[in-house]
């Protein structure tokens, strides 16, 4: 039985042959990145939508480079499907559950308060998150591609930080702290959230690069730390509290006393950045009901109470995706009040969570909790099924071996932080979606590649068209495959 083709036939829509051949000898090459037109396109797309630098340059946003991009791309992919995987990605949960929230919100903008207002989002703004998430998802054939990615929003996070510290100012916004201020990509609070998906993926990086690369990933890493200090953000600084606990538990390819020096040097960083009134800020996390989110009308708290009533009034469909400020401009309960008492804000959600239930409903809250949830452990049962091996073996087998911890950490960086920010439909949590079904593609490519180099070196020959046992794997694998399409809450 042909290698190629039996592997292919067990996790997705069978591979051509013509596609396979080119991954031959992956398992032991040395990582670096792609460099084919698709991802090109693709690696510059991820770094203009990670760290929106186009948007400090009004020459270059003129031209869209984002929409072009993603033209581009489409394009190229239509007309060279060799350059996408053979695997169908709907066949793996994370994909399955980005097309469902895709659904959902069409449905909603049917059923909610404003189709106008839902319709013009999706139009503008989600369905282009969506379609940038399955091209990453269906242009990653084998652990290269999806290193390539990796860097890229890496890279944007080393952009942020640089202009963080060296561009963006900082002034001194409302409570004790002199904090970032008046920037036009993320606000402070919502560059944690970038910030805390890119730590992870750098460590990542640098556990494997050598060399010059992996001095430039420890300045990405000092700059994300001081970025964090510099934004003053209360949810930011829980998530970097549980990115840092997350890798001291989870990450079992570097020895313990080396991941504790990293967290430490990070945290001494954050501790030498900070500005004035920092620390002030955070020990009000200790006392939330002194805070103006516990008591004021548009705090937090009441927010929060109000988007539940929102989806109790709406639990099938949901307000509608975006209609939660218009909610509470229109249908809220504080309406009466602020008539009286002062001008109204139409607030928006300041909470992931609260979005997600509040604009799809209850199934497209449980469908969003699934994916974060499942993010999480999902790829620890993965690394379960991995060869011990490749904790030390070639920089692939580590790069895959290291993913199945790192992005669990990114999505618990991404899941405390979006705590605090509305970030339910951007594009942090559908990149790491997409990274972790090209986590499966690559994990099965680098075991059918892996089988092939052992044979080959067994009979002196490169590439054998028949393995001893295969049948075996086989049936092995095709258990592995049915087990990681399902989510990992089922």
């Amino acid at each position: 039985m042909n290698v190629a083709a039996g592997a292919s036939s067990l996790t997705g829509p069978r591979v051509a042959a013509r596609n396979s051949r080119p991954f031959v000898g992956t398992a032991a090459a040395p990582l670096a990145l792609v460099r084919d037109p698709l991802r090109t396109a693709l690696f510059v797309l991820t770094v203009i939508t990670i760290s929106r630098v186009h948007q400090h340059y009004p020459v270059l946003e003129k031209f869209r480079p984002a929409l072009l991009l993603v033209v581009a791309s489409i394009g190229y992919a239509y007309l060279n499907p060799r350059y996408l995987t053979g695997t169908n990605v709907l066949r793996f949960w994370p994909m399955r559950l980005v097309a469902a929230l895709g659904v959902l919100a069409c449905a909603s903008a049917a059923f909610g308060i404003s189709l106008g207002g839902s319709a013009s989002f999706i139009l503008s703004s989600y369905s282009k998150t969506l379609a940038y998430a399955f091209l990453i998802a269906v242009s990653i054939r084998h652990v290269r591609d999806l290193f390539t990615f990796v860097w890229a929003y890496v890279l944007s996070c080393g952009i942020l930080a640089f202009f963080s510290l060296f561009v963006f100012g900082i002034a001194k916004h409302g409570g004790y702290v002199t904090r970032l201020n008046n920037l036009y990509t993320y606000d402070s609070n919502d560059l944690g959230v970038v910030m805390m998906v890119g730590f992870p993926l750098t460590l990542l990086l640098f556990s494997v690069e050598r060399g010059t690369k992996r001095w430039l990933l420890l300045l990405i890493l000092i700059g994300i730390s001081a970025t964090m200090a510099r934004s003053g953000s209360r949810g930011g600084f829980l998530g970097f509290v549980a990115v840092g606990a997350a890798a001291l538990v989870l990450v079992n390819g570097v020895s313990a006393s080396k991941r504790l020096l990293v967290l430490v040097a990070a945290f001494t960083v954050l501790a030498i950045g900070a500005p004035p009134g920092y620390w002030k800020q955070m020990r009000t996390i200790l006392s939330p009901k002194e805070d103006y989110n516990y008591t004021d009308v548009d705090g937090r708290k009441a927010v929060m109470q109000r988007g539940v009533g929102y989806m109790s009034q709406y639990p099938a469909f949901g307000l509608g995706i975006d209609n939660f400020n218009r909610a509470e401009c229109t249908i809220s309960p504080k309406i009466a009040s602020l008539r009286i008492n002062g001008p109204m804000r139409c607030t928006p959600p300041h909470n992931s969570y609260v979005q997600a239930g509040a604009e799809l409903g209850i199934p497209g809250l449980l469908i969003w909790v699934s994916l974060i949830t499942a993010g999480v452990f999902a790829p620890l049962r993965l690394r379960r099924r991995l060869p011990k091996s490749w904790r030390r073996g070639t920089p692939s087998e580590r790069f895959i071996y290291g993913a199945t911890a790192l992005f669990p950490v990114a999505m618990i960086g991404f899941a405390v932080t979006s705590f605090f920010v509305s970030f339910a439909w951007m594009d942090p949590v559908y990149v790491l979606a997409a990274f972790l079904t090209g986590l499966y593609v690559a994990t099965r490519v680098q075991m059918e590649e892996g089988g092939r180099d052992s044979v080959g070196a067994a009979s002196g020959k490169s590439s054998p068209t028949r393995a001893a046992g295969w049948r075996v794997k086989q049936s092995a694998w095709r258990s592995y495959a049915l087990e990681q399409s399902r989510p990992a809450t089922e």
